[in-house]
Formats: C-alpha cells, sequence, structure tokens
C-alpha cells in the first residue's frame, strides 16, 4: 500500500528513544523527512544517525525541552527553516511522576501540565499556520491507555493526558474544514524505558523482584505480551498517511486488548 508519505515533513517531540523514536523511524522508512527532539543532545544526535543511516532520509535534530513554550517555538520554527514545510505533528513527551494524590504539590500538578498537555497546545498552536499553508495535514497525540482505563498510583499522568483527548476532539472538529486530522493513539503495557521504571518501582514497593512483576504484567494482556514501540508507530504512521484522511477525532489505544472499557 502506496502511504503517500513521501517528500512529507514530521515534527516529533521526545524522539531520542521509545516511542518517539520508533515513530520517527517508522516515518522515514516511508521517505518522509524528520525533525525530531529531545532535551538530551548526545543521545538525540545517535537516534538522529541511526535514522539516517537505516533510511537514508534527512534528519533534523534539536535539542528541545517541550515543557518550555520557547523551546517549542524554536523548534517548530527550525524544523520549516530547515525543510520548507510542515505536514504531521506528533505530540509526545515523557509521563509525569508517579503518585497518589496527596503525594504532589501545585508545582508537579504545573510540571504535568506543561509536559503533558501545554506541550501539546503550544506545539499546534505554533504549527497551525504551517500545515493550513500545505492546505491540510496531520495531528497525533501521544497519550495513554490510561484515558481509557485510569491506572492506580498515576494521577498526575490519569488527570493531564484526558486533557489532551478533549483538545484533539475539539481541534477534530475545528479543523475539518481545514483538512486537519487530529487524533490520538494510546499505548498500553509497551517495553519502553518507562514501562521498566515503574515495574522496577512497583517490585520495589511490594517487595517482589522485577521478573515476577514483568510476568504478571503480560498475563493481564490477553496476547500475552506487551508491544513494542514499533506497535505503537506502526498505528501513528497509518493515521499520518494519505489512506487515512477519514479518520479524525479518535482515540485509539495499542494495547494487546488490554484495556477494559468498550470505547
Amino acid at each position: 500500500m502506496d502511504l503517500g508519505l513521501k517528500g512529507k515533513v514530521a515534527l516529533i517531540g521526545g524522539a531520542s528513544r521509545g516511542i518517539g523514536k520508533a515513530v520517527a523511524m517508522g516515518l522515514a522508512r516511508e521517505g518522509c523527512l524528520v525533525a525530531i527532539c529531545a532535551r538530551n543532545e548526545q543521545p538525540l544526535r545517535e537516534a538522529a544517525d541511526e535514522i539516517r543511516r537505516a533510511t537514508g532520509v534527512d534528519v533534523l535534530a534539536l535539542a528541545c525541552d517541550m515543557a518550555r513554550a520557547e523551546d517549542i517555538e524554536r523548534f517548530v520554527a527550525g524544523t520549516v527553516e530547515r525543510f520548507g514545510r510542515l505536514d504531521i505533528v506528533v505530540n509526545n513527551a515523557g509521563g509525569p511522576p508517579l503518585g497518589a494524590f496527596e503525594r504532589h504539590s501545585d508545582e508537579a500538578w504545573q510540571a504535568a501540565l506543561d509536559q503533558n498537555f501545554l506541550s501539546a497546545v503550544r506545539t499546534i498552536r505554533a504549527a497551525l499556520p504551517h500545515l493550513r499553508k500545505q492546505g491540510g495535514g496531520r495531528i497525533i497525540n501521544i497519550t495513554s491507555y490510561a484515558v481509557k482505563q485510569p491506572l492506580d498510583g498515576l494521577i498526575l499522568s490519569n488527570s493531564v493526558r484526558l486533557a489532551v483527548v478533549g483538545l484533539a476532539k475539539t481541534l477534530s472538529r475545528e479543523l475539518g474544514p481545514d483538512n486537519i486530522l487530529v487524533n490520538n493513539v494510546c499505548p498500553g503495557p509497551t517495553l519502553t524505558d518507562r514501562m521498566q521504571s515503574l515495574m522496577r518501582s512497583r517490585a520495589e514497593n511490594e517487595g517482589r523482584s522485577f521478573e515476577e512483576v514483568a510476568a504478571e504484567e503480560n498475563k493481564r494482556i490477553p496476547l500475552g505480551h506487551m508491544g513494542t514501540a514499533d506497535d505503537v508507530a506502526a498505528l501513528v504512521v497509518f493515521l499520518a498517511s494519505e489512506p487515512a484522511r477519514q479518520i479524525t477525532g479518535t482515540t485509539i489505544q495499542v494495547d494487546g486488548g488490554a484495556t477494559g472499557a468498550v470505547f
């Protein structure tokens, strides 16, 4: 299937590793020119080199803290300056800290909002003029399956990521006339560094081994195993493509059937 992505320009946040890096690689394999960002410059450059070697496409790598408005503006402007256009925006940032409600101060809540909600707001705001100039585009937000089934001990993520879903649904209606499609992708248990960190934390808190906790997590998934970053990237690449032209305003999980909710 021709996905119609060759020559398009995609901007991906948090792409030095994990899901963001897999998304950038997947889009580049389809012929997209990609701009990637992350806070730490060295792993970001290494990711860019890996994508270039694997795909042969041009990659722009800019250090950027997605919690900082000025960094986001610089990232979007740098992407357009380098490639002359922007077609696809993938909002992705690491999740906020673990902890129950009473553990989090106002500062923790604000940091979560900046990193996981306002980062999307600011990126979309900066990107919109360029998407409109191209006659349309794609906005894809990486959230979490917690937006459909809240997870214990993740109150910051459960709350803030739901705001992204409301934003996306509203924008899908506002931006439909501009041919700009807006969707959310919700990874379930996925073998990323963050998931391994969560499992280690749980193992320590419960006095159990990491292997025992990992086996238990796999058992909860109907397919019997966690997904990989590439599994999530496959959906993102499709939503960015021309064949997905009638899909907007959706929130789709990639979780091996782990979510118990009907919708």
